[in-house]
């Protein structure tokens, strides 16, 4: 990406971005508390922010009691934030390493010594990019620009970074196009037309803005996800497709238990007999009736 480039978008967004956003001004919060609002504010509009602090100090007595708390029930605290969870493990785990690192939530000293080292020592506190930017602005009076993930997004869009610096949540050069003296006023800003692009980024009127300031910047415009359409139900045929008739089914007869072998060889033995004393009668009638008819007499019994 051309350093030129670059700074066209960085000059251009901030003329455009006055038409429409304000600067809440600078934070006069003690150091503790910008780093636990910076971890809020991260991603988040300033006013959800604001909600989401100033809920959390009623709830909870002091640092100590948000520190031991679980990021669940903080999470409920933060509940309008657009990722409550993440807020939540951002805010326990700063006030976790801050209290390890010097068993209290004074911070104040930071100010009077090394900028460098200060920002140092906050960064083991395991505070993000957007944390870090956010303390040396407002509390170290150093020259920062904080930067999330809704604020790199944003950029890529306009066309002030590439996809490589967009994977390494960098914006290069942001520092030096925005003077000092515009430095919160800018950030303020910028901030919160990135979380308006994150929080609706098919809104006309968030589009049009980002047009005013990059004209190319349709062309890197999310695209929205397709819809599958809905499988149509086959057309049934008129012949074949019908039901047949259903065939008629017989009922099978059933099986013929098997008899013992006993039984079976006793049946048949009296099947045989039968059979025999049948063809014997039989055969002794036709031979009367032979006779009979041989001889053509019948003898008449005696009176």
């Amino acid at each position: 990406m051309a350093a030129a480039n670059r700074a066209n978008v960085f000059t251009a967004s901030q003329k455009v971005i006055k038409k429409h956003y304000s600067s809440a001004g600078a934070d006069k919060r003690n150091v503790v508390e910008q780093l636990v609002f910076a971890a809020i504010l991260e991603n988040a509009p300033r006013k959800v922010a604001d909600e989401c602090f100033e809920v959390m100090q009623k709830e909870y007595i002091d640092w100590n009691e948000i520190r031991v708390t679980s990021v669940a029930e903080l999470s409920e605290m933060f509940a309008k934030h657009p990722a409550p969870e993440g807020a939540a493990t951002r805010v326990k785990t700063l006030l976790q390493n801050i209290f390890e690192s010097v068993y209290g939530y004074d911070l104040e000293g930071m100010k009077k010594g090394n900028q460098g080292k200060a920002v140092a020592q906050i960064e083991k506190y395991g505070a993000t990019p957007f944390v870090v930017g956010y303390v040396t602005q407002h509390g170290l009076g150093g020259h920062a620009i904080p930067v999330d993930s809704a604020l790199v997004n944003l950029m890529f869009v306009l066309g002030a970074i590439s996809d490589k610096e967009m994977d390494k949540l960098a914006v290069p050069g942001i520092e030096r196009a925005i003077p000092k003296t515009k430095g919160v006023e800018y950030s303020d800003m910028i901030h919160e037309l990135a979380v308006d692009f994150q929080g609706a980024p098919f809104s006309k009127k968030i589009r049009d803005l980002l047009l005013e300031i990059s004209p190319d910047a349709k062309s890197r415009f999310p695209k929205r996800v397709a819809e599958e359409p809905a499988a149509e139900p086959e057309k049934k045929e008129e012949s074949s497709k019908k039901a047949a008739p259903k065939k008629a089914t017989t009922k099978k007869a059933a099986p013929k238990q098997e008899e013992p072998a006993e039984e079976a060889q006793k049946k048949k033995a009296t099947t045989k007999k039968t059979t025999k004393k049948t063809t014997t009668k039989a055969a002794a009638k036709k031979s009367t009736a032979t006779k009979k008819s041989s001889t053509g007499i019948t003898k008449k019994k005696p009176k």
